[in-house]
């Protein structure tokens, strides 16, 4: 018989570097979740990512106080910052923008994004990581 959810949680940590300070802790701690159960088995899990990289995961608990959880590709924004070597997206999209993407890369991040985009193919994963890249403030160039 399946275990009976008592809660589902939603966190951006940084890949390793899970800690019981907040975020993690009180969303945790909320739930009796043994907090430093979870950070090791994150950090374990994501220890070889590379550094600094932010990892959505979705953690859900159950009515036993245990927990289970999924981690989801890099946000597409950190992935185009990261890209296009900004450190924020623009203020005001449509009038200033702060970087450029090559297709190439919209191409490179909608392959590491697929898993977790509403997209059939590659061709619909591109355009959704093109409008996001608009909405930075991104300028998109050929090549």
């Amino acid at each position: 018989m399946a275990k009976e959810i008592k809660a589902t949680i939603k966190l951006e940590i940084v890949a390793g570097q899970a800690s019981p300070a907040p975020p993690t802790g009180p969303a945790l701690g909320q739930h009796n979740v043994n907090i430093m159960d979870f950070v090791r088995q994150f950090n374990e899990k994501t220890g070889k990512m590379e550094e600094g990289t932010v990892i959505p995961v979705i953690i859900r608990v159950f009515k036993d106080r245990s927990f289970n959880f999924i981690t989801k590709t890099p946000p597409a924004a950190y992935l185009l910052k990261k890209a296009a070597g900004i450190a924020k997206g623009s203020g005001t999209p449509n009038k200033e923008k702060v970087g450029k993407v090559t297709e190439k890369q919209i191409e490179e991040i909608a392959k590491v994004k697929m898993p977790d985009l509403n997209a059939y193919d590659l061709d619909s994963a591109k355009k959704i990581i093109e409008g996001t890249a608009k909405n930075m403030g991104l300028e998109i160039i050929g090549g």
